[in-house]
């Protein structure tokens, strides 16, 4: 039944005091600060806000059923997810199947903030997530902007930006829209912060906000009473699925809560945030977790459809989620063992078949370091690194078919070891050859710094360098900083050349996997100048040379070219070495 609500006030109100709930299914808030800065410029230019589908919940059925309150205080990392409620008894409630991230994105920017990480800053540092609230600059001028429509200027602002605002910016707190009283009062609070020709135009902006909020009656919703679950989740479903922002796994993320007996999404969130949070820190997702219950699971088909995750699958994968949760994490610890994180690991699905054969041998947290499994560690390390280094990209289109053979592979040949000879044999059948041609050869020894295959293949190249401890960099072997206009006048090189030395510099032949503390210290230093001060001895300065492929190292720049062309070709046949040259893989 189509109704007209209340006031954003009133339904803000319904929300702090738990009476507008979120369901089981629902989605996570996905958001950006900026689209929630246009909900609100929106609202301010009376555009349509949009119909909510609510679920009435009588007083009998509200304790059968899980419920979220909404976010407030979004932080990327530390919160950003919904908090679950407390068992309700006999109390109705309104639970919101459609308009979920508006009314998310309302209560962050009247009631809470937003954190989300700087650019570059690492994960585990505090500094990374500065918290915003949303502003208004009741001062900006009141003009429609060509390219994106916007008229008022909202943004989230930390306290000392705002602290510093400039001339002609006046930053009014959202949130504190809420307390305040209209009339005499707002124009009191005005006066006493802005010089009397600015008040007029801010106190027009200020006061159609309050309207806005305060006054306008722009909640209009349809209200679902059926009290069936599955009815309930299949209108979520149909109004949901159409929506470009959310995403198919939220969807199946629903349905998946929807059957267990426990809760489901609390427990794949928890396992996200600590596969995400191993080692140096990864970037896996719900997608792959749903997917890997599937494939470890059991599951006969691991594509991501509402069909596959039916009641009888929901309640298989529920069964075995402690030996899928322990199989994912030993996994990942493996894969940080082998120096891999977020930024080197380029495709997070090579991770489910190393997981599916752990769970097969019930392998715990001792595999990873364990001395016993040494050898098999590394077959699976270089199985890892062949697929990851393959150009046309192993783990692209046709992966269910493949992680589904793959599976059955594992299930018939790894109960004592892991069988690379019998994965590889299976995955070639499926055009996914882990063979290399002379052009893939080619290509992978004039890899650019930034390449995610680079690391993988620095620590193919250079086992010796320890990556368990994380601390290792992959360096240039010239300085980065000596490749400039400045420093190739200086050496007189022709500058004809100089846009290709700056290639140069930047590719595999110029790179290098160093400790860390080795890498410090080196910094911005020549190669010869740096193992002159490192290395006092001749035999050890020889020995370094020779375990990194270095050759004769040149005491400048000058020399670069010959230096370059010498590693290039040193590389490339020790890379034929290791990775084999097929005919079959170039046909």
């Amino acid at each position: 039944m189509y109704q007209i609500g209340g006031t954003i006030k009133e339904v803000l109100d319904s929300v702090h005091q738990n009476k507008f709930v979120l369901p089981a299914i629902q989605r996570e808030f996905v958001w950006k600060p900026e689209q929630i800065a246009r909900l609100f410029d929106s609202l301010m230019q009376g555009y349509p806000f949009g119909t909510f589908l609510f679920w009435k919940v009588n007083k009998q059925n509200c304790s059968k059923y899980k419920f979220y309150s909404f976010v407030r205080d979004y932080h990327e990392r530390d919160n950003p997810h919904c908090p679950q409620l407390p068992i309700f008894h006999e109390t109705e409630l309104t639970a919101v199947l459609d308009g979920q991230q508006r009314l998310t994105a309302l209560n962050i920017g009247l009631s809470g903030s937003m954190a989300w990480r700087i650019p570059y800053k690492w994960k585990t540092s505090p500094d990374a997530y500065p918290v915003r609230h949303l502003y208004l600059d009741l001062l900006a001028e009141s003009v429609e902007d060509d390219e994106t429509g916007e008229r008022y200027r909202f943004e989230f602002l930390t306290e000392k930006r705002v602290s510093e605002a400039g001339p002609g910016e006046c930053w009014f707190k959202v949130s504190e829209i809420l307390g305040m009283q209209a009339g005499p009062a707002m124009l009191e609070w005005l006066q006493n912060r802005l010089p009397h020709e600015s008040t007029l135009p801010a106190y027009t902006t200020l006061h159609e906000f309050y309207r806005v909020v305060h006054d306008k009656h722009l909640i209009s919703y349809y209200e679902e009473p059926s009290q069936n679950l599955e009815k309930v989740l299949n209108i979520f479903i149909r109004m949901n699925s159409g929506g470009t922002k959310l995403s198919y796994s939220d969807l199946l993320l629903s349905v998946a809560v929807a059957q267990w007996q426990g809760d489901a999404r609390k427990e794949i969130h928890t396992l996200v945030d600590e596969l995400n949070n191993t080692g140096e820190g990864f970037n896996f997702s719900k997608d792959l977790v749903l997917k890997a219950g599937l494939m470890l699971a059991d599951i006969g088909s691991v594509g991501f459809k509402v069909e596959n995750f039916n009641h009888a699958n929901m309640a298989i994968l529920e069964k075995r989620w402690p030996d899928v949760k322990r199989s994912l994490k030993v996994a990942v610890q493996l894969l940080a063992s082998f120096g891999f994180n977020e930024k080197t690991l380029r495709a997070d699905s090579a991770l489910l078949p190393i997981a599916y054969y752990i769970g097969h041998r019930n392998l715990d947290g001792k595999y990873v370091s364990s001395s016993t499994y040494r050898d098999d560690r590394q077959a699976i390390r270089t199985w890892l690194i062949r697929s990851l280094l393959k150009t046309s990209g192993i783990w692209g289109s046709g992966l269910d078919t493949l992680l589904t053979a793959l599976r059955e592979t594992i299930k018939k040949e790894g109960d004592d070891a892991f069988p690379v000879a019998k994965l590889q044999e299976v995955m070639a059948k499926r055009g996914k050859s882990l063979q290399f041609s002379e052009e893939e050869i080619d290509t992978l020894a004039e890899m650019q710094y930034g390449d995610k295959r680079v690391f993988a293949l620095l620590t193919l190249l250079f086992p010796f360098v320890d990556v368990t401890n994380h601390h290792f960099h992959i360096d240039h072997v010239f300085p980065k900083s000596r490749f400039t206009k400045t420093r190739f006048k200086y050496v007189r090189l022709p500058e004809e050349e100089w846009d290709e030395l700056k290639e140069m510099g930047n590719s595999l032949p110029n790179l290098q996997l160093l400790d860390g503390p080795e890498n410090l210290e080196k910094k911005a230093v020549t190669p010869a100048n740096w193992m002159e001060t490192a290395f006092t001895d001749d035999t050890d300065r020889s020995h370094y040379c020779k375990i990194h492929v270095l050759g004769t190292v040149p005491p400048t720049l000058r020399e670069f070219r010959e230096f370059y062309d010498v590693r290039a070709a040193a590389l490339r046949h020790k890379i034929v070495d290791l990775l084999g040259v097929s005919k079959e893989a170039a046909e």
